[in-house]
């Protein structure tokens, strides 16, 4: 299939800051774009960003660089049943987690990041999940009305779907918060809004 999602757009206070946090800590290139806004909002904004890395090792290099360019930690690095992984949050107030599920380094440290993953968090499940599938996004796995994880192709980055209150405590933060979710979805849905307020816009646009 197309590639469902091209980029993602960040509304920010700063762009040239921003654009300066993202190429020390994790270094995206055009599958992350920035705009100047600064729409009300507070507390956590329904989503998070995860980036899925080959070793742990890493995770630990691409936290310690998001560190160094001036992140904050919300859950350090550490193993677990799934793997390794890493909670951080962004100057801008974006929420990144990065994780592997490998357990044993097989190679020399890197920032080389394997996958992005967007996950949005849904107030039903069910219904989000009908809303992108009616507009041709595949499911790919589907946990009840828990977890979704859609099919979005080859170069893609990912998409899925968590309940809010389950993906506020899996990133490390409280569920309340109000206002803009401050992420626009550059995909094939064109202008389109989801059932919990998330924005998609057609590819093309300014970065």
């Amino acid at each position: 299939m197309n590639t469902t999602i091209d980029s993602l757009t960040l509304d920010v206070p700063d762009v040239d800051a921003a654009r300066s946090f993202y190429a020390e800590a994790f270094d995206l290139g055009d599958r992350l774009r920035f705009r100047a806004a600064d729409a009300p909002s507070s507390g956590f904004r329904g989503y998070t960003l995860s980036l899925v890395v080959s070793q742990p090792a890493n995770v630990h290099a691409l936290v310690d660089a998001a560190v160094a360019a001036g992140a904050t930690v919300i859950k350090p690095v550490s193993k677990s049943l799934w793997g390794v992984g890493g909670t951080i949050q962004a100057p801008d107030g974006a929420i990144w987690k990065v994780a592997t599920s490998a357990k044993k380094d097989t190679a020399h440290p890197s920032r080389t990041v394997d996958e992005i993953v967007l996950l949005l968090g849904a107030k039903d499940v069910v219904a989000s999940k009908a809303f992108y599938a009616d507009r041709g996004i595949p499911v790919d796995k589907s946990f009840g009305r828990s977890y979704v994880q859609f099919d979005t192709g080859s170069g893609s980055i990912g998409l899925g779907l968590y309940r809010h209150a389950s993906l506020a405590k899996d990133a490390g933060v409280p569920a309340d918060g109000s206002g803009s979710h401050r992420i626009t979805v550059n995909g094939v849905l064109g202008a389109a809004v989801d059932p919990d307020g998330f924005v998609w816009a057609p590819v093309a646009v300014s970065a």
